[in-house]
């Protein structure tokens, strides 16, 4: 089930990180420092009451003139309107209501989205109320005063927000045809590659980077079955403001990410892979995704009988944490090994939702623990009890332990090795949790 997306807009400087910072709380860091897992994020996780939905915060930008910062907000406006669910829309009330707010007013209210009005900055509700009551002239309903600093008034406005969640838009699982997000940097022939799947131009393709307009979900049949496949799409740019659109493309990425089973991450086969494309493996590898590398534009690159190999360990080298994502050398241009995708996406598929059992687990884990005796501290040593699967896509498992602080990342990663060793589980990621259990359990 896809989570909605609540995404944060308005000006410069009204305050957008520091509230998204309040409400992702310090789960920001819960990110392991792998390169290429973005430091600065612009999305987190947040859970309210018994409600989840994913938060993005669209800020941090403050273009030089008026007008660049007017078509500037305009596109950060449309991509949120387009890939949220609820719109959170801030103003700041120390600066009161200024004539930028009211034209991103207009463009949000014509998005027929929910839009929360908040209004930040208010430090002190007795005081200020008068000044919050102003911004009733946006004429986008109640605005809700927090202290995004001070952390006030959070959990009003979290009411508000969850109460436009509508479980019919959320009811997507009854869909069990599998769903594919093709992601990667504007240009690197994403729109190109789903052409030559469904055999029309059904997206419009022209050569300026970043020209597809939105994200697109196409249907595809192969040998009788269906997949879903999500385009995610380019951006217009404008080179002024191109690092920011840049990011925002992420903001897109992260939505089709979501809602996807696998991800196909398209690389530049004349480019190798950038930092771009290792943020965008990192937002795959975070939220368990099956995971594709199409190197494409393959029949465009010089080769000889090792290029293949050079390339293979390059990309693997960038996107270490993900040793276990597939590879595949295509060309969008010639059709080359596109039907291959299918078999490699089968595959995935497969491997997302094998289940171990219980007995089987517990043997490979006894013989990993012979074989490499467990790590141990001031004279105590970690003891493995037991392990289970506990979910699939992508597959989970509990290793039950005498002492969660003995368990090191490394020796998690050797035992999760050896599970590989015996099932393979090519491009899907696994995930361990561990759990206490006293001796006399």
């Amino acid at each position: 089930m896809s989570k909605p997306i609540v995404a944060i807009v308005g000006r410069p400087n009204v305050g957008k990180s520091t509230l998204f910072n309040a409400l992702a709380g310090e789960r920001i860091a819960i990110v392991q420092d792998f390169p290429g897992v973005t430091r600065d994020r612009i999305y987190a996780d947040v859970t309210w009451l018994d409600k989840q939905f994913t938060m993005i915060d669209t800020g941090g930008i403050e273009p030089e003139s008026n007008d660049v910062l007017l078509s500037y907000m305009r596109q950060q406006a449309e991509i949120a309107i387009q890939t949220a669910d609820v719109i959170v829309f801030l103003v700041d009330v120390r600066q009161g209501l200024v004539d930028n707010d009211f034209k991103v007013a207009d463009m949000l209210r014509r998005s027929t989205k929910p839009i929360v009005l908040v209004v930040n900055k208010v430090d002190n509700f007795d005081k200020l109320m008068p000044d919050v009551y102003e911004f009733y002239n946006l004429g986008i309903g109640d605005p809700h005063p927090v202290s995004a600093s001070s952390k006030l008034g959070l959990g009003d406005m979290l009411d508000e927000v969850v109460s436009h969640f509508n479980p019919a838009d959320m009811k997507e699982e009854e869909d069990d045809r599998p769903r594919i997000a093709i992601v990667g940097k504007p240009n690197v022939g994403k729109s190109s590659i789903i052409n030559k799947l469904i055999g029309e131009d059904r997206v419009i393709v022209s050569d300026i980077a970043g020209t597809t307009r939105d994200a697109i979900d196409t249907p595809v049949k192969y040998h009788g079955k269906e997949f879903v496949f999500i385009d995610t799409a380019g951006l217009r740019r404008k080179s002024k403001i191109k690092e920011e659109i840049e990011r925002f493309s992420i903001v897109r990425t992260v939505s089709a990410v979501e809602r996807a089973d696998i991800v196909v991450l398209v690389i530049d086969g004349m480019e190798g892979v950038t930092e771009q494309d290792a943020k965008i493996a990192g937002i795959a590898h975070e939220r368990g995704k099956g995971v594709i590398i199409a190197v494409n534009k393959w029949d465009a690159v010089e080769k000889d009988d090792k290029t293949i190999y050079k390339y293979t360990n390059e990309i693997k080298g960038t996107l270490s944490y993900m040793p276990y994502a597939e590879m595949i050398f295509i060309s969008a241009l010639t059709g080359q090994r596109l039907t291959k995708l299918f078999d490699l996406i089968e595959k995935v598929i497969q491997n997302q939702n094998l289940r171990i059992a219980t007995g089987v687990l517990n043997e490979i884990m006894a013989e990993a623990v012979a074989l490499q005796q467990p790590p141990s501290d001031k004279g105590k040593r970690l003891k493995l009890y037991y392990i289970t699967q506990v979910s699939i896509k992508p597959p989970t498992f509990v290793i039950f332990v005498n002492d969660k602080e003995l368990m090191h990342f490394s020796y998690t990663r050797y035992i999760e090795n050896k599970i590989r060793e015996a099932f393979g589980f090519s491009g899907t990621s696994l995930k361990f949790f561990i759990r206490e259990r006293k001796e006399k359990e």
